[in-house]
């Protein structure tokens, strides 16, 4: 039975455990996430990554269906692992609403700042170089900004109900607001590798929501 086993195996795929073909795949995807927060995916090469993990180059297909699937499995990745982050911030009991986004902000303006801006949102890379990539990412990728707005908006909304901001203000469009602002500042400062664009469009931000005295929670 063993000898007939050996011969079924197709050629070319590893033998290995389930746990290590398990354990191998969570590490090419955080290789992936990784990879593409600092690179495009058009650009972003599976060798690479393979490299990072120490895949063999012909193994790739042994994990994932294709390079479109192995994408679309590391924006999810990144989402989930985003929205734990988002729901941490926004779920803090001990600050106010407005404190809880600046707290937000502060955390990814500091991890930028760690990796010296290398790094910026996988999502929002993605977005960037949409016109070369496979349509299949489009829906997916405007489906995770949605989320972060609505997340948002409900934030603000709260905001409102504790006399933060104004109760005449648009939160579905403040929150829309924040994410096209934010993704450029984080565009920018990666570009710069520098925190000024995010300084900058968070001040006006603020500004612009009635919350004038922002500076301070960058000092």
């Amino acid at each position: 039975m063993e000898v007939l086993n050996k011969k079924m195996r197709k050629r070319g795929r590893p033998s290995m455990c389930s746990e290590e073909l398990a354990s191998t795949r969570v590490k090419l995807i955080q290789a992936g996430v990784e990879l593409l927060t600092k690179k495009g995916f058009a650009s972003a090469g599976i060798e690479e990554i393979l490299s990072i993990v120490q895949v063999p180059k012909g193994s790739f297909y042994h994990y994932f269906e294709s390079k479109e699937a192995f994408g679309i499995v590391l924006i999810k990745s990144y989402f989930n692992y985003f929205d734990k982050r988002l729901d941490t911030r926004f779920s803090k009991e001990d600050f106010t609403p407005i404190e809880q986004t600046q707290d937000f902000i502060l955390i990814a303006r500091a991890n930028m700042k760690k990796y010296n801006f290398s790094r910026g949102c996988l999502v929002g890379n993605l977005g960037q170089e949409m016109a070369v990539l496979p349509d299949s990412f489009r829906k997916i990728i405007i489906g995770v900004f949605n989320h972060w707005q609505s997340q948002t908006a409900s934030c603000l909304r709260r905001s409102q109900e504790t006399g933060e901001i104004a109760l005449d203000l648009d939160c579905d469009a403040l929150a829309a607001a924040f994410w096209i602002g934010w993704e450029g500042a984080v565009l920018r400062a990666k570009l710069e590798r520098s925190a000024d664009p995010i300084d900058l469009f968070v001040s006006h931000y603020f500004q612009s929501i009635g919350i004038s005295e922002v500076n301070k929670i960058f000092k």
